[in-house]
């Protein structure tokens, strides 16, 4: 039977938005709305923080939280660490971990049921979650990553550019003979995978585009996707948090 541990990295730095977990979305800071829609759906949710700020506040509205080192280059790193750090302190152990992204608030179940489903297949190692994009202007938009996949729903590559390259697009014609996905920053590891994962070193695909992800496939580990119609939507920026504000 699987077990899954939900894991909410946050760090009180950011370039764009210093603070961003616990800057207030309506009269709740933004972790504790992450943190309330994973624990609706996970028995078992802690915040993974480097920072005493975050982990007093999220204590503070009756939630777990685990300090962490500061060194940690990636959120998978810090997930490593407080998967050990919570099974010891709660003598529990878990077969799988869904990292959550502490900056999208609008979390829906929908997201989580889906990457749990992807353990049904034992062979599942890492599962991360895709949506057809609808609006052709994310295929330019770097910050919008795109994905190819399978057959079989597996990830091939992921690129900030839009690929595949549709040739018939050069004569002016829209690219509606294809489906592009965009990649939705939601992961789930098996923790036997997670923990090889935090040793790989740096590869020259991850380090091209700037995604972790690549790392793992250049290093000979699927990830299975599955295809979600409920977009997330980040908080990057202090505008970002005002758009979602109207939106709750």
């Amino acid at each position: 039977m699987n077990h899954f541990l939900g894991i909410i990295p946050a760090r009180y730095a950011s370039t764009r938005f210093p603070g961003k977990p616990l800057a207030l979305l309506g009269k709740k800071p933004m972790i504790q709305w992450v943190f309330e829609r994973a624990s609706a759906i996970l028995s078992h949710v802690v915040v993974a923080t480097d920072d005493i700020r975050i982990k007093e506040a999220v204590e503070g509205f009756g939630g777990k939280a685990i300090m962490t080192s500061p060194e940690h280059n990636t959120g998978t790193e810090r997930c490593a660490e407080a998967l050990e750090l919570f099974q010891v302190e709660h003598s529990h152990e878990f077969t799988h971990v869904i990292n959550i992204q502490g900056d999208e608030p609008l979390l829906k179940k929908e997201h989580l049921l889906a990457l749990k489903g992807c353990f049904k297949d034992a062979q599942t190692q890492i599962a991360t979650l895709i949506q057809a994009v609808k609006d052709t202007e994310d295929l330019s938009n770097p910050n919008v990553v795109k994905v190819v996949v399978d057959k079989q729903f597996r990830a091939l590559y992921f690129s900030r550019l839009p690929v595949p390259f549709i040739r018939a697009v050069q004569g002016g014609e829209k690219p509606d003979s294809h489906t592009f996905y965009s990649h939705i920053g939601l992961y789930a590891y098996s923790t036997k995978v997670l923990r090889k994962l935090i040793h790989l070193p740096t590869t020259p695909l991850e380090k091209a585009e700037s995604l972790e992800q690549l790392r793992w496939l250049e290093s000979s580990y699927p990830i299975q996707t599955a295809i979600t119609e409920h977009p997330a939507m980040g908080v990057d920026t202090p505008e970002d948090l005002e758009k979602i504000a109207k939106m709750i």
